[in-house]
This record gives structure tokens, sequence and C-alpha cells, in this order.
């Protein structure tokens, strides 16, 4: 009989909910949707999540790239910085007024854009870059995701809003067709990512299958023999994309025009740096996030020719497109430029 992992379900689920209420009454927020006090230039709160795909945030914090770039503009930030787990947390804290730019996937992203249209307006401000999020099995019977059983779990960040939840929903509507988008939604369980890593290497719970992003999903084939592949997000996505992505709303970047230029310009400051010393770059995420893992397992990460650090979104719109086609957001994006900020910064996107 397999050992469960519920607890730590749980544990994360009630570490969410405390999370953002510390965070709405640091301001005094008093619901999500209600606007948040406007806010002098000069201040910045960024929420950023676990994995080496936050390693531009990283870099910037640790080279203190907005300070500098905020110099430039005649400003001294002040940036605080807000570690949260999984899509829905990062969503409740913009909302919640708890912070001003939030780092989640694609899939937040066009559920808060399609939520708060008309009102917030929350949008797409840059990319964190290219990087393939793999869909790793234990369970030496799991080839495909026709191969999951009621035996099976999959952790992902957060069901039906993160990123990887819905590449798995596209997979399995290519694969069954749109009316089954969601047939492997029971299978799925929201579980911060360091913790579902440690199931998948430690193996005997229910968590068979992991969708991940780096370097976590690395770490899982490296540590346990019989953990293996089983999707590839992009081969899902038809080519390189933007798995992970920063947003904020149209009130902090109208009010802010220079914090906002500021903290664009430090990622394209971070982007060059990681592309021209991943060496350096690696050495930052290891301080920063206090991390344990292997050096030049990092390092293969960061340098695998699949991953690109850059800021211009790239093919987004393949789930956005879905996203709508299955209901999943109710109006429809013409383009990506639909859901992302206009930035001369971002023009090259897709």
């Amino acid at each position: 009989m397999l050992a469960t992992f519920r607890p730590t379900a749980v544990r994360s689920l009630f570490a969410r909910r405390c999370a953002v209420a510390a965070l709405a009454a640091l301001i005094g927020a008093t619901g999500f949707g209600v606007a948040a006090p406007a806010r002098a230039e000069g201040q910045i709160r960024i929420a950023d999540q676990f994995g080496v795909v936050y390693l531009l945030l990283d870099v910037a914090r640790d080279q203190q790239f907005i300070e500098k770039e905020g110099h430039k503009q005649g400003l001294d930030i002040k940036v605080d910085w807000v570690r949260v787990s999984g899509g829905a947390a990062v969503n409740d804290a913009l909302l919640s007024g708890a912070v001003d730019v939030a780092a989640a996937g694609v899939g937040p992203l066009l559920t808060i854009w399609d939520r708060t249209r008309g009102r917030q307006n929350v949008k797409g401000v840059a990319s964190l870059g290219n990087l393939p999020y793999y869909l790793v099995s234990n369970n030496p019977n799991v080839r495909t995701i026709a191969d999951f059983t009621d035996k099976d779990r999959i952790a992902v960040p957060a069901v039906n809003v993160s990123v990887q939840s819905r590449v798995l929903q596209l997979a399995a509507a290519k694969r069954w067709g749109d009316k089954d988008y969601n047939r492997l939604d029971k299978y799925t369980q929201a579980i911060p990512h360091p913790d579902a890593t440690a199931a998948i290497i430690a193996g005997g719970t229910e968590i068979t299958g992991h969708f991940a992003n780096p370097p976590f999903q690395e770490q899982e084939l490296a540590g346990n023999p019989k953990a293996h592949i089983v999707l590839n997000s992009y081969d899902v996505l038809g080519g390189p994309s933007s798995a992970t992505v920063l947003y904020a709303t149209e009130k902090f970047r109208d009010a802010n025009p220079r914090t906002y230029r500021a903290f664009v310009d430090a990622l394209a400051d971070a982007a060059r740096f990681v592309t021209q010393n991943p060496e350096a770059a690696a050495d930052i995420y290891i301080r920063v996030n206090q991390s344990k893992i292997d050096r030049n397992l990092l390092l293969k990460v960061i340098r695998n020719p699949e991953v690109q650090f850059k800021i211009a979104p790239q093919n987004t719109f393949v789930l956005a497109q879905f996203m709508y086609r299955v209901g999943a957001i109710k109006n429809e994006p013409k383009s990506w430029k639909g859901y992302f900020f206009d930035d001369p910064a971002t023009a090259a996107g897709s």
C-alpha cells in the first residue's frame, strides 16, 4: 500500500493562506480586488518562487540591478522580495495588493489577465527566459501520460492554475481531444517543488509524477534511477517557450513609470549577465537561495542549449488559444500583445 503525501499538501495550503493573509495585513488590504493605496515612485515589491526559472530575479537582486537602474531614472528604489509557492498564491498576493510584480507561469498570467479585464487590468511585463519543463515519473509503468492511473498522483505547483497544470491539460487535449482536456486533473495535487522533488527521489509515496521546473527536474533524474521524463513542455507547445513570466497591474505601471522602466531594464541587465557569466550566475543562485544543489548540475541546467535567458516572451499564444478554446478563460486574446504591456524591450515577443 502506498504511503500518502497529503500532510505536506495540507501544510502547503495552510502556509499559502497564512503567507497571503500576512502580506495583505501589512498593507491593510481588505479583500481581493480592492485597490491598494497609491504608492510613491521608488518602491517595488516582487513575488518570486522556487527554481532556476527565477534566476534573472536572483541575479537582479544580488547585483542590485533594479537599484542601479533606478539611479539612472533619478530614483532611490526600495525593493522588497517575497517568496511564494504556486501561481494561485502569487495571484492572490497581487490581487490583494500585497505585491506589485508577480512571477509565475503563463497559465497564472492568463488566468489573472482574464479575471481582471476592465478592473485592475493585469498584464505581462516580461519573460524570465525559455526553459523546458519536464513531467518526471518514478513509476516504471508510466511512459506516456496515458499510463497514469488512480494509483498515481502528479505534483504541480497549483492545480488548474500553474503553467504545468495547463500544459498537462493541453497535452491531454492533444491526445484525447478538447472535450477530455481535464482528464488527468483528478491525478494532480498542489505541492511545492522542493517537497515534490523529495518525494520523487525517495519513492514510496503516492506522488509518482512531478511536473517540475529546473533544477528540480534535473535533481530528480539524477537522484532516482527510476526517474524518467514522461513529457517535455517544448514538445507540447511546439518549441521553445517562455513558461515563466512577470506581470503587474495597469495601475502600478501607470503610477510608477520610472520605477517600472528601471525594473524592466534591470531584467535585461540580468539576462545579459547570466548569458555572459554562467558560472557567476550559478554562484548567485546558490547564495541567494541558500541551495545545496550540486554546482555542476546547476551549471548543466544554465548551459543547456534548450535554455535561453531573454526577456521578450516567446511562444505563449498557443497556450492562450487553448485556454480560451476550452473555456478556462472567457476573453479571447487576439495575439500575445493582448495580455502583455506594450514595451520596446519585449516588442519581439510572441
